[in-house]
This record gives structure tokens, sequence and C-alpha cells, in this order.
């Protein structure tokens, strides 16, 4: 275990970089609180020491000259404030030999791209939505035998990003004009087009390592039942990147009320799928239910928010697990991995 002679290296965006993943371009002020939050939670912690490194400027000869019993990765807004950049972070401390917790580069790269994912999960027997993905360039034909309503979302990156009320469309006409409005923002792109799923939407969270302390914690729903009349209910980009938005203020997170039976069949589908994608420490999975109730993996993230007020603190709390508790969990899943090594 870490001892109080040893330190811990805290990795989080850069402040005073632009942040195009928000509206603002930069860091809001329920970002800096976030940080704020954390780093009052680390000064309660005892047994580790911890600095935290947020000047992405100096971020490698940083990193080069340190010796950290660990390094927390918690750097979601990627090298330099680029979203796709996520991966880079575990890529630079990977060829730095530096321990972290946290997913490493290769997990992120698949995670990353959705249809993998979830063409992965279905041979694993894990129920998945039925999709066929598009490329957004040149003349947009869509994919034969598309069944309506359907949902349509960028095939990759996480974070809900590209989402808005009107990827829920009912027919081929509402398709091709989503679509042509995804290719001016990501020309060139891929998106799936999916059957859409009616019923309630779930996110579960796991902490731990395969084989040895993988735990799956409460799962949660999400209640759309606060966004404005006649919007979809759906997870949009402005949920989680606007703070003033209907979007983020009509969504709220709950228990997820699922009987003994189907719980025990979610658990066992997020534990083989956190393995067979290589994930590690902690990671979240997201589902939504047919109209039969039955839940469809649609989106898996190695690297969730660690927020105070995100969906994994939140889970955590369920299982009676505060913030500080679940920021520990994280480190002690990931020095139990790094000492069996």
């Amino acid at each position: 275990m870490i001892t109080a002679n040893d330190y811990i290296l805290v990795l989080l965006g850069d402040p005073s970089l632009p942040y195009p993943y928000n509206p603002e371009q930069r860091f809001n002020a329920h970002d800096l609180e976030m940080v704020a939050a954390l780093r009052r939670t680390l000064d309660r912690l005892t047994g580790w020491r911890f600095e935290l490194v947020d000047d992405h400027r100096q971020f490698s000869a940083g990193l080069a000259y340190r010796a950290p019993r660990l390094v927390l990765n918690l750097c979601n807004t990627g090298f330099g404030n680029h979203p796709e950049r996520q991966l880079h972070v575990p890529a630079l401390l990977e060829t730095l030999e530096l321990p972290y917790a946290g997913a490493g580069p290769a997990c992120m790269a698949l995670c990353h791209d959705k249809q993998a994912v979830t063409r992965i999960a279905g041979d694993l027997g894990v129920p998945v939505a039925v999709q066929a993905a598009l490329r957004l360039s040149g003349d947009i034909s869509l994919p034969p035998g598309i069944r309506y309503p359907a949902f349509i979302k960028p095939n990759f990156g996480d974070g809900s990003t590209g989402v808005t009320p009107d990827a829920l469309v009912t027919n081929a006409a509402a398709a091709r004009r989503h679509c042509h409005r995804l290719a001016e923002r990501f020309p060139g792109g891929w998106v799936l087009i999916e059957h859409y799923l009616p019923g309630p939407e779930y996110s579960v969270g796991l902490i731990g390592n395969p084989g040895t302390d993988l735990s799956v914690l409460p799962p949660l729903e999400l209640d759309f039942s606060g966004l404005p009349p006649g919007q979809p209910p759906i997870l949009t980009e402005a949920a989680k990147v606007a703070p003033d938005s209907a979007d983020w203020q009509g969504v709220a997170l709950r228990p997820a009320e699922l009987d003994s039976e189907r719980l025990a069949v979610l658990r066992g589908d997020v534990s083989r799928v956190f393995e067979r994608l290589g994930c590690r420490d902690y990671a979240r999975m997201d589902y939504r239910c047919d109209g039969a109730g039955t839940p469809h993996l649609i989106d898996v993230n190695p690297h969730p928010m660690w927020g105070f007020d995100g969906m994994m603190a939140t889970m955590a709390g369920y299982a009676g697990h505060d913030y500080a508790a679940f920021i520990e969990l994280v480190i002690d899943a990931a020095s139990r991995r790094l000492e069996a090594r």
C-alpha cells in the first residue's frame, strides 16, 4: 500500500487554455468548482500526499523528472484541453514508465469507437441496439433497413458530443436532415443510426479490477421528467456541458429500480465487458431499455468524470461511500493492481 512518505500526482485539465468542449470555449464555473471540491477533499485524506498538476504547457517536462508512487489521471479534458486527445495522457505516462490509475491508451481508443464497443459486447451475449454506420461525406445516403423512430449519434468520443434533441428522428427525411447538420459540424466523421430504445436509461459504475476486487456500484437511472414539454427523453450534449440550460436542469439522477434477477444479469454483463475491453480501476457503462424493459448497452466510458456531483460519485454514494471514499476506492484499486503486477 502507499505510505505517508509517498505522494500522488493528480493530473487535471488546464484552466488557462481554451476548452472547445464547453460552449464558452473555456472552463466554466462548474468545472472550476469541481476542481475546488477535489482539492478540499484531497486535503482531508490521510495517508497520502497529493500534488495537483494542471499546466499542460509544462506537462511532459514536469512529469519526466517526477517519481510519484502513483499518478491519478483525472485529465478528462484531454491533452491541451483537446477532448480527442484523452488517450495522449496515459500514452505519455506509459512512455515515461510512470504508474497510473485508470484506463490505458488502447482501451480509450477502442471505447471511443462506439460501434466497435457494441460489436464486441454483442459477441459476449450482451444486448445492444440494432444499428448501422454512416459516413458524413459526399452524398449522404441512408443505410437500408432503418427502423423508425431512430436515434442518431456520432460514433466517436464521449460526453454526448453532437447529441441534440433532434437526434431522435421519426422518418427518413428527418434522418437525412439531421445527418446533414452533423456533417457540417463533423465533416468526414461517422455516425451510428440506431433503432430507438424507448425505455428507461441506466448508468452502471465499476471500481476495481477483474480477478481481484472488481465491484459493481448500485446503478442509477436518469430521470427525464424535468425536460421541457415535447423534448425527447435523451441525454443531450447540453445536459453535459451547459449548467444553465433546460437540458442540464431537466435531467435528474436517482437509484435504479431493478429486480434482483435483472440486476444480477446486468452485473455479469458489465463485468465481462469491463474485462474484455481492458478497462482498469474504474469505468462507467450506459444502458437503455427496450419496450420490454431489457437493458441494452449503448456506451462504455473507461475514463468517466470524477466530479463530486457526477454519475460515478453519485453511484458510490448509493453504496454508502462519500466523495472522499470514492476517490480512495479508485486509488486503492490502482494500487492493488500495480502491486499484483
